[in-house]
């Protein structure tokens, strides 16, 4: 399920973009530049926040990648 990144709080989407970006915990480099990024790929439309409802978690997807293709 799309989740519009606009319609959370400030503090909630950094919440789920900091749980993202550090997710796998192999990067040990400063998280700050990782969440940026993420939100600038979110402003300008490239990614999007999508919750799982199998696994209820969130997931940060290329834009293509988080749309049903259509038949």
């Amino acid at each position: 399920m799309r989740i519009p990144h606009l319609k959370l709080s400030t503090a909630a989407l950094r919440a789920v973009i900091e749980e993202f970006v550090t997710r796998d915990g192999t990067d040990n480099s400063s998280i700050e530049p990782r969440i940026e990024l993420v939100l600038r790929q979110l402003d300008v439309g490239s990614v999007e926040l999508h919750f799982e409802q199998e696994t209820e978690t969130c997931n940060i997807l290329p834009v293509n990648e988080g749309r049903n293709p259509r038949t």
